[in-house]
């Protein structure tokens, strides 16, 4: 492996942005205000690709990132690689199969990679799910960062600890290649739970004790905007219960919503797709996150809300009916709806230029926003990832 070309002062950083999905990493490199240019993206997600090119113009490479030779990547001329993996190796919900598991194989064949390029990056950065940091394929990444000559810092950060009511915890690589050196040196190769290092430009007061737990998150939560900021429409009461009585089951409902959905219209046909039906609240409603318009946390959206109840996302009560004698008022009458796929993309922190296609069905828009990212999140550690010291 041959050293890495430098960059010149005024030129822009060429990024390379592999898993792009519906542009979660550029849009946080454009809200961090990097000079780059984002030389390829790469997703195999045909319907990720057509979201992308919507918005961007672009549309990424489609073939397999695992076939890619070191070759095809020395001809980018990249400065900096940007990588969201995919997740399900990790998830606590999924088999766990780690480095074992054949949607991890694409990964691990960059990381082998990096040796084999004649320019290999100056920078990389990792985002994935908590529980990444302790897997086997972490483990291969950190001796391959290592063995390359890259210095890494770690994070595992969630949205809430920067003002947005989003539980969404992910967990952050970034590496350096000598001989460039992150602007806070001193807490090199360590994992840490706080953004500190990134908001303060005061040295080494970054951290206590409560910090190094996603305990600690709860101290974040009094600096988060309510929800009812980041909603698209609110829905009158009377709509909500008109909308009800069309929807006997949850499948009919879901089929109700699909063949329903008009993402840009407005009005009651609007509103009637995101209802929670009568019938659904009955059978699960004590599996249902709900939260209300002035609530500071919701829980994260996964690529099957609005398909399933339990765990995929929080639903919002639209009628929040005064407590009577400390009983707080039926489910059935608080009005739940789902979040939009609008709402959604605003607590990832979206702009909103963001659209999806219109062919792009509400359940895919769903899956879709469920496998991205926050750039709430991603574009201050990018912001601190690219800035050189002085």
């Amino acid at each position: 492996m041959e050293e890495s070309f430098s960059k010149g002062e005024n030129e822009p950083w060429r990024v390379l942005e592999f898993y792009s999905g519906i542009g979660g990493m550029r849009y946080s490199m454009m809200e961090a205000g990097i000079q780059a240019t984002m030389v390829e993206a790469f997703d195999i997600n045909d319907k990720a690709n057509d979201v992308y090119e919507h918005n961007f113009g672009h549309r990424p490479y489609q073939g397999n990132i695992q076939s890619l030779t070191a070759g095809d990547l020395d001809k980018y001329g990249a400065h900096a690689w940007l990588l969201s993996p995919p997740c399900q190796p990790y998830t606590r919900q999924g088999l766990q199969k780690d480095s074992g598991d054949a949607r991890a194989y694409s990964f691990l064949n960059i990381l082998e990679l990096i040796p084999q390029t004649s320019s290999p990056p100056l920078m990389i950065f990792v985002e994935n799910v908590v529980g990444f940091e302790t897997s086997d394929t972490h483990k291969q990444m950190i001796e391959m960062l290592e063995k390359t000559s890259f210095t890494t810092q770690e994070f595992i950060l969630s949205p809430l600890q920067f003002g947005v009511p989003y539980s969404r915890p992910r967990y952050f690589c970034l590496a350096k290649r000598k001989p460039l050196t992150f602007l806070k040196p001193h807490i090199n190769n360590q994992l840490l739970w706080t953004p500190r290092p990134l908001l303060e430009n005061n040295g080494r007061t970054w951290t206590d004790g409560n910090d190094q737990s996603h305990e600690g998150w709860e101290n974040w939560l009094h600096l988060c905007k309510p929800i009812e900021s980041f909603l698209e429409f609110n829905t009158p009461t009377n709509q909500l219960e008109s909308a009800e009585s069309q929807f006997c089951d949850e499948s009919s409902f879901c089929e109700g919503l699909e063949k329903k959905s008009e993402p840009n219209g407005s009005g009651d046909s609007f509103a009637r797709q995101y209802v929670v039906p009568l019938s659904l609240i009955e059978k699960l409603g004590s599996a249902m996150d709900i939260v209300y318009p002035d609530s500071k946390r919701c829980c994260c959206f996964t690529k099957s809300y609005y398909r399933y109840v339990k765990g995929t996302g929080s639903l919002l009560a639209t009628v929040q009916q005064p407590e009577k004698k400390g009983k707080v008022s039926p489910l059935k009458e608080q009005g739940l709806r789902y979040f939009t796929p609008r709402e959604v993309a605003n607590l990832h922190s979206f702009p909103e230029d963001f659209h999806f296609p219109q062919h792009i069905s509400l359940k895919q828009r769903y899956a879709l926003l469920g496998n991205s990212l926050s750039v709430a999140v991603v574009a201050p550690l990018l912001h601190y990832l690219f800035t050189e010291p002085s």
